[in-house]
């Protein structure tokens, strides 16, 4: 419902009506999940369901990656304009990532936006190579940390979360993580609200669909596995009041944002009859239960899902299927909305440049951006090059290519032999006619310029398959 989003656009007022309606219409699918609504502040826990269930991070991991470099950062032990290198574990790294090959450099400050907005599994890889020497000195950092902080169900494996044996949180541990990034971090917090980012000629919006669109919402992180489902770590502020909420297991990326909507709503809203639900204390005194996770993996990617689910994707919640929202304001009395729509409208916010290289301002500045520009481009050009050279011809093409052989033989004097020889390294080549040529350029245009690296080993030992 396209029309629906300039009116939203208009008023904070009009997404909170709409926000509400959503409250009512979407109840929790009964699905496996894990929910925890808590205050900033004190720590006081609002609701909690199954809050102390073990549970696949993902991408959520990325707050600890943030938390410990930003310490670092704090503490002296490097800035925020150190360069870093990406290494060619970096580069291998699965997507979602930057995708820039080894020996690039990146300013520590460049390397957290992109990984914070682009939920960059290679970026986070140059972190931990830079404050901890490498991925496992890195992951024995942010172990330290957790447990410092009262983590007691984390282990880390990775600064990533790609599925690795032994990568573990729960939304109770996701939670104290949180009150500690903005207790500790708060002149680092905008890190973790960042709408979009522009890289290039590239735009990239924050795969948290509450930044820029939910009154009040600022921070923190999504995550995707099969095995995980859809993870949120959402947190928003009203009247000096700020809550945090924790989505584990969503069936959706819209399911996810709405889930977390829901929990912040219920919390900023007055309750007349709260004291009939008594809080259970604070978060840290949540007792931890003893079990193992969750393995969502045939629910968010078997064999009944038409292709394999991502990080941003946009499909509606599954008990809703194509529900609507339907709400009565500001004279639409018969219209409706469908939570796509309510959060897949532009956040209302300028794109965050980031770029590689040292720290730049002014003129400097816009040259970098320029130079980051025309590399992907030619990246662009070099990768559908590359794609026409090397995909695989049909048998048409191997019979026009064989008639156009045996003519050039013939009319050079040539014989049997020579024909098959170069037919034979022609084969050896994947040589593609240059008759065939155009059709295939214009299917390489909408393909990526990037080539999938290897799976890393740490990614081999487990059964959960992975797009972040």
């Amino acid at each position: 419902m396209h029309f629906i989003r300039p009116w939203l656009r208009q008023s904070p007022l009009n997404l909170s009506l709409v926000i509400a309606a959503l409250v009512l219409l979407f109840p929790r699918a009964a699905t496996a999940e894990a929910l925890l609504l808590i205050e900033a502040d004190s720590g006081k826990v609002l609701e909690a369901e199954n809050a102390t269930v073990p549970w696949y991070p993902a991408s959520v991991t990325k707050i600890m990656t943030a938390y410990v470099t930003l310490k670092a950062v704090k503490e002296g032990k490097l800035t925020l304009d150190t360069l870093l290198t990406v290494s060619p574990v970096a580069a291998s790294q699965s997507p979602s990532k930057m995708g820039f090959p080894a020996g690039t450099h990146v300013t520590v400050d460049n390397t957290l936006k992109m990984m914070m907005v682009k939920s960059a599994n290679d970026m986070a890889v140059v972190l931990a190579e830079g404050v901890g020497g490498s991925v496992d000195g890195f992951s024995a950092m942010m172990n330290q940390t957790a447990k410092k902080l009262g983590m007691t169900q984390t282990n880390y494996v990775n600064p990533n979360g790609l599925p690795a044996e032994g990568h573990v949180t729960s939304a109770r541990d996701l939670g104290i993580l949180a009150r500690a990034f903005l207790r500790d971090l708060p002149e680092y917090e905008y890190f973790v609200h960042i709408p979009a980012m522009r890289f290039g000629k590239r735009v990239t919006a924050n795969f948290n669909k509450l930044i820029g669109r939910y009154p009040g919402a600022d921070g923190f992180k999504t995550g995707f596995i099969c095995a995980s489902g859809y993870n949120l770590v959402a947190s928003a502020t009203r009247n000096g009041r700020r809550l945090i909420a924790v989505v584990l297991g969503a069936p959706s990326a819209t399911a996810r944002a709405v889930k977390a909507a829901q929990l912040l709503e219920s919390g900023f809203s007055p309750n007349a009859m709260s004291w009939l639900h008594p809080s259970p204390g604070t978060v840290g005194s949540l007792v931890p239960v003893d079990a193992s996770p969750p393995d969502l993996h045939e629910e968010m990617c078997g064999s009944k899902h038409n292709r394999p689910a991502s990080d941003d994707d946009d499909a509606l919640i599954a008990s809703g299927g194509g529900a609507s929202v339907s709400f009565f304001a500001a004279g639409l009395q018969s219209h409706s909305a469908k939570a796509s729509d309510v959060f897949a409208s532009a956040p209302q916010a300028e794109p965050v440049l980031v770029y590689t290289g040292p720290t730049r301002t002014g003129a400097a500045l816009i040259a970098a951006v320029a130079a980051d520009a025309e590399k992907q481009v030619t990246a662009h050009r070099h990768g559908k090059k590359s794609h026409v050279a090397t995909r695989k011809r049909g048998p048409s093409e191997r019979a026009m290519e064989t008639k156009r052989e045996t003519k050039s033989a013939k009319s050079s004097g040539g014989n049997g032999n020579k024909v098959e020889t170069k037919l034979t390294s022609a084969k050896h080549a994947n040589a593609t006619p240059p008759a065939t040529a155009k059709p295939a350029e214009k299917t390489a245009a909408s393909k990526s310029p990037t080539a999938k690296p290897a799976k890393p080993a740490a990614a081999a030992k487990t059964h959960n398959h992975q797009k972040q």
